[in-house]
């Protein structure tokens, strides 16, 4: 027995995805609500990992439980540790384990205050729902949709977003995403947009 996952190009047999064994036999699976291993205090650094699916690596900074940054590089620094678990979160995302869209994760936005009001209005944007520019205008308090300087605003925050993925920007349809292209698209197709 196969079971297909919301990935688009994989499907996984269901002892794949267990994390252990009852007496040998008898997988036992992670809960996809599992929320065990969030951050803590005392991870502050450079961590990343390899994506296959990506064709490229994952980067985060993180400092006192909060994400600084979210990049793509085709390498990772060396420095770079591999054992995060938000990276753990974002492996279960890019294989269709589950369909995460990381709103418990804080992320330290050190960007201009209007931009930043925008960029928590893209984090209310469900996994798996696509909206627009206008739409996330519409979303953030004091912006209108029908004034061009505050959808140039959303789009600026948009291509300086400094944690593509953990804040969406891949789900505003019309709007530049700060991960790259074909990343962005990628995690579109995870999420069937």
């Amino acid at each position: 027995m196969h079971i297909r996952l919301a990935h688009p190009t994989r499907s996984v047999r269901p002892e794949a995805l267990a994390v252990g064994r009852v007496g040998g036999d008898v997988p036992i699976f992670k809960s996809v609500t599992d929320r065990s291993y969030r951050m803590d205090a005392d991870d502050a650094g450079i961590y990343a990992r390899d994506s296959e699916y990506l064709d490229r690596s994952i980067q985060l900074g993180v400092a006192s439980s909060k994400v600084l940054r979210v990049t793509f590089p085709e390498s990772p620094d060396a420095d770079a540790a591999t054992d995060h678990p938000l990276l753990d979160r974002i492996d279960d995302y890019l294989t269709g384990v589950e369909e995460e869209d990381f709103a418990d994760v804080q992320v330290a936005l050190t960007v201009p205050t209007d931009q930043r009001k925008v960029l928590e209005s893209v984090r209310d944007v469900p996994y798996g729902e696509s909206v627009t520019v206008a739409a996330i205008a519409r979303m953030t308090p004091s912006l209108n949709d029908d004034d061009e300087e505050a959808l140039t605003l959303v789009r600026t925050a948009l291509a300086e977003n400094p944690a593509p993925l953990v804040i969406p920007d891949h789900r505003v349809s019309d709007g530049p995403s700060a991960a790259p292209p074909a990343v962005e698209q990628r995690l579109r197709s995870i999420e069937g947009l």
